[in-house]
């Protein structure tokens, strides 16, 4: 079983900037588990990542830990997928990679329908790991379900008020 642990911050400036990797451009939609869906157990994501592409299956529960499943996929199949299967809007973000202290931070600069939002995540081990916060960090949204990728492509945060 596969498990997940990922805290979820919004960024309050640009500092993260300082220790970026350039990033890598993100294409992802919804094949099932858009918000309001009867009996939602799970997400079924396709996204494509750089020049990789991967089929990605998330519990839907909401907070720091859920179960997550991960299989690469042929490209060209994800394109398709996204292209003609996908609900809701696709979601478009450059993800960058920082480091700090011993944590990877991932830092997700959205754009297109969710242009202006700006995310950092952090996977961890254990759910009472300890780690560094940066300065740049804001406010905790783990148990706000507005900021998961699968809210944003049902409800993008150019409509939200």
């Amino acid at each position: 079983m596969a498990i997940e642990i990922e805290r979820k911050f919004l960024v309050r400036d640009d500092g993260w900037r300082t220790g970026a990797d350039a990033g890598t451009r993100y294409r992802q939609g919804y094949l099932t588990g858009m918000p309001g869906e009867s009996g939602l157990r799970s997400s079924v994501r396709v996204r494509i990542a750089g020049d990789r592409a991967e089929l990605n299956i998330k519990s839907a529960e909401l907070g720091i830990r859920r179960l997550e499943y991960q299989y690469e996929i042929p490209v060209a199949d994800a394109e398709e997928m996204l292209d003609r299967l996908c609900i809701g809007h696709t979601v478009e973000k450059v993800r960058h990679h920082v480091r700090i202290g011993r944590h990877l931070w991932e830092i997700d600069v959205f754009g297109g329908d969710n242009a202006g939002l700006v995310v950092a995540e952090i996977e961890l081990a254990r759910e009472d790991e300890p780690f560094e916060r940066p300065d740049w960090l804001g406010e905790e949204v783990s148990d706000d379900p507005r900021y998961y990728n699968v809210y944003l492509a049902a409800h993008p945060y150019r409509t939200w008020q």
